[in-house]
This record gives structure tokens, sequence and C-alpha cells, in this order.
């Protein structure tokens, strides 16, 4: 399947005719604006982003995003892809073709080889549940119903075993990817090996993938959970945390979160409507060695939950302890050469218990670790000499305009400006900072431009630009 026109020559329009062609050559739905189903088939976890594309296939398998990216290319339509929505994303326009994959949901465990394949709509769910039969557990993120591919494709950071054993792009074997001209390529070491690179934290920019294969790890329980302070003692338990983080090994995965959050009845009394703080943790060892690790932690003020327990890695969602349903949010993401106690002092300023905050949570996670090495097949995962990263996340309330919240955080981010590396990160740039420029930053000098190489001779008209975008070296029409 191959594209019949040129992108570059601009859309075309498409008729009753062509959509009922699309239909017929598909197994998955189709939806049109006002179809029933559309807006419900359009719709992320992050309910403040708005896909008003011009067609929606609801894609049953690879075959069928072979004919949505073929359709695409015939009426020079850029293409996006939707699985679950938790990642940092623009809005979807109104000439675009929108892929979702979340009927895509195959899954295979080779436990001899340690290795999982799963399709492009499995979520970190499955994998954990299907992996801890055989005694094995993946580098998961942070909640249970996030998408495998999309959180993989930016490198992935577990929140579990992360500075253990490094980011999830390190430990792919396999990428089934189409490309822009609607022909399904295996990208591996030894097949595509350009692909196969250039996927690997480059994210959505070289073709939709269908599947993949990657390396799962003999790990059945975790010491992890979360301390919950209250805010009055942000100073006390983010100093307490800073101290810690200069000698922790690399066998715990840690962070520490502002929370600001509303007051719902979903919540705890003690972090309804108030500042409150949280440690999260995670420890690859036994409960004694834990316990010990965590003991300044829990004695820096005290605690108002403590939910660090030696655990299945099943519920290796009590870490972060994210909402189970979607949300409105405005993102905000950063990398940073270090944190210093007058870090903490800064961040204490701009977000702290006497500061007047918009911001709902901001994290502070640990990096270092194997997160700083390459492990496996060479990628473009960068910026591995950062320190920390920092999320800032402003919700939206429903029926609000994301635009009226879109500089909110912004303070966050301006107050630790003297920490933060110039450098980004394609998994850590929220979806109002990823511009061309931005993403450039996500990567060194000779990596971008061959990554800019590798678009053009794949992708010269840019059909996978509406994403953290890196434009042909042509720098042709949709740039």
């Amino acid at each position: 399947m191959t594209s019949a026109s040129n992108p570059l020559s601009g859309p075309r329009p498409f008729s009753p005719r062509d959509i009922r062609a699309l239909t017929v050559d598909v197994a998955g739905p189709v939806f049109l604006p006002g179809d029933n189903g559309y807006t419900e088939e359009a719709t992320g976890f992050n309910r403040a982003v708005t896909h008003r594309p011009a067609v929606i296939v609801g894609a049953a398998d690879a075959a069928d995003v072979m004919s949505a990216v073929s359709f695409a290319g015939r009426y020079g339509r850029p293409v996006a892809v939707l699985s679950t929505g938790h990642g940092p994303s623009g809005d979807v326009p109104e000439d675009a073709v929108l892929i979702t994959t979340r009927r895509m949901t195959g899954l295979s465990i080779d436990a001899g080889e340690r290795t999982v394949r799963v399709e492009a709509g499995v979520n970190w769910r499955q994998v954990v549940e299907e992996a801890a039969g055989h005694g094995l557990a993946p580098l998961v993120g942070s909640a249970a119903d996030v998408g495998v591919v999309g959180y993989t494709l930016g490198g992935g950071l577990s929140v579990t075993m992360g500075r253990a054993f490094g980011w999830a792009a390190d430990h792919v074997q396999w990428i089934d990817v189409v490309t822009a001209d609607g022909e399904l390529r295996h990208a591996s070491r030894d097949s595509e090996d350009d692909l196969f690179w250039a996927l690997r934290g480059g994210k959505s920019n070289f073709g939709v993938v269908t599947a993949m294969e990657f390396s799962l790890f003999p790990v059945t329980q975790l010491y992890a959970g979360a301390l919950y302070f209250s805010g009055d003692d942000a100073r006390e338990v983010l100093h307490a945390y800073e101290r810690f983080t200069t000698t922790a090994p690399e066998e715990v995965t840690s962070s520490v979160a502002l929370l600001r959050l509303p007051d719902l009845p979903t919540l705890p009394d003690f972090m309804r409507g108030r500042l409150t703080v949280a440690v999260r943790f995670s420890w690859l060892g036994s409960e004694a060695d834990g316990e010990g690790l965590i003991a300044p932690l829990r004695a820096a003020a005290p605690v108002l939950l403590d939910s660090v327990e030696l655990r299945p890695y099943t519920e290796f969602d009590a870490i972060s302890a994210d909402p189970p349903e979607g949300i409105g949010a405005v993102e905000h993401f950063a990398v940073l050469d270090e944190v210093s106690p007058d870090t903490i002092d800064a961040l204490l300023d701009v977000a702290g218990p006497e500061a007047d905050s918009r911001v709902n949570v901001v994290d502070l996670r640990q990096l270092g670790g194997a997160l700083s090495r390459y492990s496996g097949a060479p990628n473009v995962v960068g910026t591995r000499d950062a320190a920390f990263a920092v999320f800032a996340f402003v919700f939206v309330p429903p029926g609000e305009d994301r635009e009226e919240y879109r500089t909110v955080g912004d303070e966050v981010m301006e107050r630790l400006e003297p920490w933060l590396t110039v450098r980004k990160h394609t998994n850590f740039l929220g979806a109002n900072d990823a511009t061309t420029e931005r993403v450039r930053l996500a990567f060194d000098a000779p990596t971008y431009e061959r990554l800019q190489e590798i678009k053009a001779a794949r992708d010269p008209a840019n059909m996978f630009r509406l994403n953290h975008n890196i434009p042909p070296a042509s720098a042709g029409a949709g740039s």
C-alpha cells in the first residue's frame, strides 16, 4: 500500500465514496465528525486536549494502520496516533487522520527469553499482570492505564526500577512500524536499523508503531509506596529528600511531590483542598534494608499516611497513586543539572506552603544511576547526564478553556531556571512547549541532523508532524 499522491501538493477533499471505500478496507470502525462514538473515540486521558480530526480509524490490526496511513497519503493529510492519551500532546486539527490503537491488545510472553511482545494498544496493567505469572516485571510507568508504546518511544522513565535498569527504550528488541508509504516494516538491530535507532527516543516522527518486543526482569516484589506529610512540613521534608538523594543507591527510584489537590470526596481528608507532600519510594531489595534507607525520610516530619511496604510488583501503582479517571491538565516539564539546598528553597518559594500558587502538582524525580548509561542497542534517548526531572501540572476544570491555564506553572520553571539544563528531553517536554527549536534541544547536534536525514528519507512530506516534531532535512511543507 503506497501513497497515490504527493502530500506536498496540499490536502485534497474526500467524498462519501472515499470514506465508504476506507470503511470496507479496514476491519475496525471509521468515525466522521458527528457520528455516534466520534467524540469518545477521539478522547484521551487528558480531557483538556480536544481532537477534531477529519476522520478517525479505530485500527483493529496492523493492516488497518497500513490502510489508514495510505488513505491519508492519498489525500495529503497529516496522521496522528492515539492510544490512551496520557502523554503530552496537542490538539489534533480538523484536516488530520487520527488512528486509534486501543483495540490492538495482543500480548505474548517468552518466559525463557524474558521478553514480551505487545501490540500498540496494550497498557501497563496488562503487561504487569501477565508478566507476574512468570515471575517477571517490566520497566513500568507511573499508572496502570498508561499505554506501553507511546511511553517507550519517548524513553520511558520507570517509577519502580528506572535507576536500576535504565530507560525502557534501552531494552526494546524490535519494533513493527508503518511508515509514510503505507508499508509495514520490522525494525531491529539487523533490519531497518536506521528506524530502530530513531524510533527509540524519537517518538512518533517516523511512523505508526503497531507492535514491539522488549525485555522483562526477574522481579516479583518491591519495597515501595509513598509517605505523605502536611504541607506545613514541606521545608523539612524536601530538604530531607535532597539529602537522601545524594547517597541513594541505584536500586532506589524515588521522587517528591507537592500536591495542591481540590476538595474532592474521593481523596483522604488530609489531602482535600490543602497542600500535602508525597515522597514516592521504590527499592529493589529486602524489606529490612529498605526500612533502613527510608528511615531518615520517615523521621523528617510527622507522617500522615505511610504506604511504603513490601508489596507484589502488581501493586506498583500505589507508588504514585495517579487518578484512575481522565482529567484535564496543562503540563510543564524540565530537567535539572543538579538539586541543591538552594534549589529546594527556590522551589518552596514558588510552590511551598507560603506561596500563592495555582499549580496542583509539582513532581521532582531523581534520575541518574542506570538512566545515565546506555544499554542494549544505541538509540536517541538523550540528556542522560541530567540529575532530576521536574513536572508541574495544573488541572483544567471540565468545560473551561485550556488556554486560560496555558501559562500557569511557568513561574515554577522560571524560579528553577538557575538549575535547569538548556537541553530538553522528548518525554519531558509539554505539548505547549514542543516547538521545533525546543525539540531540537532534546538531541545533540549530530544526532538531530541524522534524525532529520532519516525523516527526509522515510517521511519527506512530514506526514507524521502532529507530535514533538522533527522536520525532514529538506524542511519541506508541513514542518
